[in-house]
């Protein structure tokens, strides 16, 4: 009978989210019409080895990126620290920290950092280099507040400050996130939705788009050498919302097979699945794998692996996962991840 119940629940949900995605992924792709796009890195190895689902794993801090309702659902304080090696040399890095504070909630706060390295500047006349170099530094800073509203759901919400430098210019926004999980059973089926970043329009400004020119070019005599800025376009932020499902299976007191998929509609592409599975051995040791972006035309993303091991050491509980994800074009990227459960 649990087996039968599994499998029904499973059907249900998997045909909710196939109901969700296939009536618009078809749609046209709006790839690169949004900023801040290192917003939309994941930081959690554990969650990327499973296909980057997360909105339903409603379990320990790496979650709350996924989802700012599973802020409610932390009990102890924890800290995350992840690392990524990013394509072409690109240095990812990703710091939380979260708090309960009595029955008024559990408070939570990020930092992330994006770092290209030093550039080479080229020109059209000079391809090999004018011996200058520039860099990009992107940084976000985000404060969120979650709460277990009844046993079995649990809200939050977040707000992130995030600012792209590219050389001498530069951007700043401000996004809301916002998210639900719902436990539909105690060890059971998980039902979680958020949309992430959701903010205003944003634009490029600093010297780096000052120029000079000549109002009257013809006219011998006057000003040759008036200050001018370009004005650059102004774009959204990466508003992301997502729906998702996770499935735990007991073959025992050892072995938990747990099965997510995520539905994704973003407003700079289609709409996409991802879908992951994660096999956990005496709490100790977790083996993942999944699939990004199923049903997204020209996708670039596909699979994920991944592991993580499990401890205490003294009253501290510790964790740490990689994870591998590929990438069609470009090289595949590695995520590391490290939880302490205080």
């Amino acid at each position: 009978m649990k087996e039968i119940r599994f499998v029904k629940s499973t059907r249900i949900a998997v045909l909710i989210l196939s109901l969700v995605v296939a009536g618009t992924a078809r749609g046209q792709s709006k790839v690169g019409t949004s900023v801040g796009q290192f917003l939309g890195i994941e930081p959690s190895a554990r969650n990327a080895g499973m296909g980057n689902t997360g909105s339903a794993s409603a379990f320990g801090i790496e979650a709350v990126y996924f989802n700012p309702g599973a802020i409610g659902t932390l009990t102890r304080p924890s800290i995350q620290f992840s690392h990524g090696a990013w394509f072409t040399d690109i240095l990812y890095d990703y710091v939380s920290a979260a708090t309960p504070v009595g029955t008024f909630g559990t408070l939570f706060a990020s930092v992330t950092s994006l770092n290209s390295g030093e550039i080479a500047v080229r020109t059209v006349s000079q391809p090999l280099g004018t011996g200058e170099r520039f860099t990009v530094r992107d940084f976000a800073l985000g404060f969120g507040y979650g709460r277990q509203v009844t046993d079995r759901f649990a809200a939050g919400v977040q707000w992130t400050y995030a600012r792209e430098r590219i050389w001498n210019s530069s951007q700043s926004f401000q996004s809301f996130s916002a998210g639900t999980v719902y436990r539909v059973g105690r060890r059971g089926l998980t039902i979680g939705s958020s949309v992430s970043n959701m903010g205003t329009h944003s634009q490029f400004s600093g010297r780096d788009l000052a120029f000079q020119y000549d109002n009257s070019p013809g006219v011998y005599g006057d000003n040759g050498a008036l200050p001018g800025e370009q004005l650059t376009g102004q774009f959204p932020v990466p508003i992301l919302a997502r729906f998702g499902v996770s499935m735990p299976y007991r073959f025992n007191n050892r072995s938990v097979l747990l099965f997510a998929v995520d539905a994704l509609h973003p407003n700079d592409n289609a709409q996409s699945m991802n879908t992951g599975v994660e096999w956990s051995w005496k709490e100790m040791l977790s083996l993942r794998g999944g699939y990004q972006t199923l049903f997204q035309e020209d996708s670039e993303l596909g699979l994920a692996f991944g592991f993580g091991l499990r401890g205490t050491l003294q009253e501290t509980a510790y964790r740490f996962d990689y994870a591998w994800t590929g990438h069609e074009h470009l090289n595949e990227t590695h995520r590391f991840t490290l939880i302490l459960e205080l």
